[in-house]
C-alpha cells in the first residue's frame, strides 16, 4: 500500500517538519497538502527534487523488506491571470512524482505471504496533483486540487498446450485516470481581522484541508482453451486488486510566529476503516478479513530563521498503526505504531550566474522508528499447516533522504 505523499513527506520541508508544517508550506507541495497556499506568494515556481526512502523493516529479528522508494518530483506554479483575461490572480500547480527517479511509472504490487508483509510502505505509482488557489477576500485563501490516479485494465484471450506453448493470442490493455479532490483553506487572522492596526493575530495563521480517498486499481481478465483438456469457452480467470490505498484525510492547523521562531501544531485524522469495504472487492485480499480503524496523528513542527537566506526546520509525529488485530488471513499485513523525526534546512542563493531571481535549495532528512506488535500467520496454503502456524513481531527503521531547488520567477 506504498503511498509516498502521507508516509513520508514530498519536498524537503515536509520531510523535515514530519508533515507538521506541509498544511502552510507555499511551495509547490502546497497543491497536494494545501491548494489554498498556492496563492501565499505571486512569484512563478519551477521545482525539481529527488527522495531516497531506505527501509530496514523487519519480523522476529529478520529484514523482509529493505527495497528503497525512490522518487524524482517536478512541480511548476504560475498565475493563470497573467495569460488570460482574468483580472483577479489565480494560481494555478502542478506537481508530477514518478518512481526509480524516472524509470518506473506503474510501480505496483499485490499479493499474499506466508511469511508476512508490511502494509504501509512500499513503491508509489505515478503521483500527479494538480490545481488552484486564490485569495478571496483580506488574509482568506482558498484552493481546490485533483489527484488523479490510474485504473488499468488487461485483457488475455488464448490457446495453449500442456506444455505453455501458445497460440491465436490477443492482449488489450487499457489505463483510465480517476480523479479525487483536495480542497484547502488558509487564515492569516492579522491580516483580517487587524488589518488597520497591529494586534496579537498578526502572527496568527490557522488552516485545513481534505484531502479524498485514492488508490490504484488493476483488473486482470482471461480466457485459455487447451485443446483435448479444456475445451471451449475456456477457463475464465478474473483478478482485480488495488495498492497504493490513501485513506479520506482531514488536517486542521494553527501556527504562530514568534518573531525569532515559528510554531506550528497540526492534527490530521484518516479514515481508515474505508479500506475494509475496499478490500472486499479485491479478489486477492478479500480473503484476509483485515480490519481497520480510524486514526489521529498529532505533528509538531519548528521553523527557525537564521539571518535572511538560511532556515532550520524540524519536526515530530506520532502514527497508529491503522490495523486492527493480529491476523489477516492469507495476507498476513504487519504494521506497528511508530514515531517520525525531521530535521532539515533551506538557503536562499540571492543571486545566481544567468538567472534573473533567487534560487531556493533546500535538504531535509526523516527518521521513522516502528515499535514491536506481534502478529499471527495464518495461511489456506496446503503447505502450511492449518490455523496459526507462526508468530512474529515487528521492528525497523526508515530512513528518508530528500533535496530540491526552486527557481522563483
Amino acid at each position: 500500500m506504498g503511498n509516498s505523499p502521507s508516509t513520508y513527506g514530498l519536498l524537503p520541508g515536509d520531510i523535515a517538519s514530519a508533515q507538521a508544517l506541509s498544511i502552510f508550506n507555499s511551495q509547490i507541495s502546497a497543491v497536494y497538502y494545501n491548494p489554498a497556499n498556492l496563492a501565499k506568494d505571486p512569484r512563478g515556481e519551477l521545482t525539481g527534487g529527488i527522495f531516497h526512502a531506505d527501509h530496514d523493516l523487519q519480523a522476529n529479528g529478520s529484514t523482509i523488506m529493505d527495497e528503497p522508494s525512490q522518487q524524482l518530483q517536478l512541480g511548476l506554479k504560475t498565475d493563470l491571470s497573467q495569460i488570460s483575461t482574468l483580472e483577479h490572480p489565480l494560481y494555478f500547480g502542478l506537481m508530477v512524482g514518478v518512481e526509480k527517479f524516472a524509470q518506473e511509472m506503474m510501480a505496483f504490487s499485490s499479493e499474499t505471504s506466508d511469511y508476512g508483509q508490511y502494509f504501509t510502505y512500499g513503491r508509489q505509482p505515478l503521483f500527479l496533483t494538480a490545481g488552484a488557489g486564490t485569495s478571496v477576500w483580506r488574509g482568506i485563501d482558498v484552493g481546490f486540487a485533483l489527484r488523479v490516479t490510474l485504473n488499468a485494465d488487461a485483457t488475455l484471450n488464448t490457446r495453449s498446450t500442456l506444455g505453455g506453448v501458445t497460440s491465436q493470442e490477443s492482449l488489450n490493455v487499457s489505463a483510465a485516470p480517476k480523479f479525487r479532490p483536495i480542497l484547502g483553506v488558509n487564515i492569516n487572522w492579522g491580516e483580517t481581522f487587524c488589518s488597520r492596526a497591529n494586534c496579537w493575530m498578526d502572527n496568527l495563521e490557522t488552516a485545513i484541508s481534505y484531502r479524498a480517498y485514492s488508490n490504484t486499481r488493476t483488473k486482470v481478465s482471461s480466457n485459455v482453451i487447451v485443446p483435448g483438456t479444456i475445451p471451449a469457452p475456456g477457463l475464465n480467470l478474473a483478478i482485480k486488486t488495488l495498492d497504493s490505498f490513501q485513506p479520506e484525510i482531514t488536517t486542521v492547523g494553527v501556527k504562530y510566529d514568534f518573531g525569532t521562531w515559528r510554531l506550528g501544531v497540526t492534527g490530521e485524522y484518516q479514515a481508515w476503516s474505508r479500506l475494509e469495504r475496499e478490500l472486499r472487492d479485491d479478489t486477492i485480499k478479500d480473503q484476509a478479513n483485515a480490519n481497520f480503524k480510524d486514526i489521529f496523528i498529532p505533528r509538531i513542527g519548528v521553523e527557525i530563521p537564521a539571518g535572511d537566506h538560511f532556515t532550520f526546520t524540524g519536526g515530530i509525529a506520532w502514527e497508529e498503526t491503522p490495523i486492527e488485530g493480529k491476523r489477516s488471513l492469507d495476507v498476513n499485513y504487519l504494521d506497528a505504531d511508530r514515531w517520525v523525526v525531521g530535521l532539515g534546512m533551506s538557503a536562499i542563493i540571492p543571486k545566481m550566474p544567468l538567472l534573473a531571481y533567487p534560487v531556493r535549495m533546500d535538504l531535509g532528512y526523516q527518521y521513522q522508528q516502528l515499535d514491536n506488535k506481534t502478529y499471527e500467520l495464518t495461511s489456506t496454503n496446503p503447505l502450511t499447516p492449518p490455523g496459526v502456524y507462526g508468530e512474529v513481531e515487528t521492528d525497523g527503521e526508515v530512513h528518508v533522504f530528500a533535496a530540491s531547488v526552486t527557481l522563483k520567477f
